[in-house]
């Protein structure tokens, strides 16, 4: 990596920054290899360490770096492609080949834009199942599907009340309605404690939080809230309005 100064430049000095520090990246260091401390490629280039940082800050969220819990700042390996269908008569993640992995379940409350989604009263109990999306063996998302008791009302009463088996029977009672539909919003976030522990991130680390409301007899048969690594993930809207999350340079799909 280079020590040229940063000469006046129109744009703002941390965007000129991020790209010469991604055509370093590109010529100068592999995938995983770490970069040096923040002082000293603040040192190296001339500028404080702000301005470091949000170039730093810049390159994750376009996945071109990592920071990692007691490494620091890798190279990031390209995207994963990982499919997030918008088909309006399946469940997310449903039939051969399951790439989302349950993790436990629980009864409680749900927050209040959910339990609104739902149509629940604000202290009724849910089923918050957990599952982590996992692809090309690598952990992708965490997921927390909210799940009423009226969509799920064969789910057996002596059935264990928590846990991974829990989970899935309830996401194979789900399996059982008939979708009408479903409408989903993508937005930028920051990672919470668990969803960043989960995968492999620090927390406030930038995710891409997609929320899906499924639709079944007239109401609302449950709501998904996936957080999704931002930097492992970009989003692309096709011709038919599906949304994928693709590879960094080449279309690909994940089961």
């Amino acid at each position: 990596m280079g020590t040229t100064q940063l000469e006046s430049v129109p744009e703002p000095k941390y965007w000129h920054l991020k790209t010469v520090l991604s055509e370093a990246l590109d010529s100068d260091f592999a995938v995983g290899e770490v970069l040096p401390n923040e002082r000293e490629l603040a040192a190296r280039f001339g500028v404080a360490r702000a301005t470091l940082r949000q170039a730093l800050e810049q390159l994750e969220l376009e996945g071109r770096l990592q920071r990692r819990r007691g490494v620091g700042t890798t190279v990031a390996p390209p995207r994963l492609g990982v499919a997030v269908s918008t088909a309006q008569h399946d469940w997310s993640g449903g039939g051969a080949g399951e790439a989302w992995q349950p993790v436990d379940c629980r009864s409680a409350a749900a927050p209040a834009a959910v339990a609104d989604a739902l149509d629940v009263g604000g202290e009724e109990l849910v089923h918050i199942v957990r599952r982590i999306r996992v692809s090309h063996g690598q952990a992708v998302a965490a997921e927390l599907l909210y799940v009423p008791s009226s969509s799920v009302p064969e789910l057996s009463a002596i059935d264990t009340p928590s846990g991974s088996a829990r989970a899935r029977n309830i996401v194979r009672e789900l399996h059982r309605l008939g979708l009408d539909g479903q409408d989903r919003s993508v937005e930028l976030g920051s990672a919470r404690a668990d969803d960043a522990k989960e995968l492999d991130r620090l927390p406030g680390a930038p995710v891409l939080v997609v929320t899906t409301r499924y639709l079944a007899a007239g109401g609302t048969a449950a709501v998904s809230i996936a957080t999704y690594r931002a930097d492992t993930c970009r989003l692309t809207f096709g011709d038919s309005g599906d949304v994928e999350i693709s590879h960094h340079d080449q279309q690909r799909q994940a089961s």
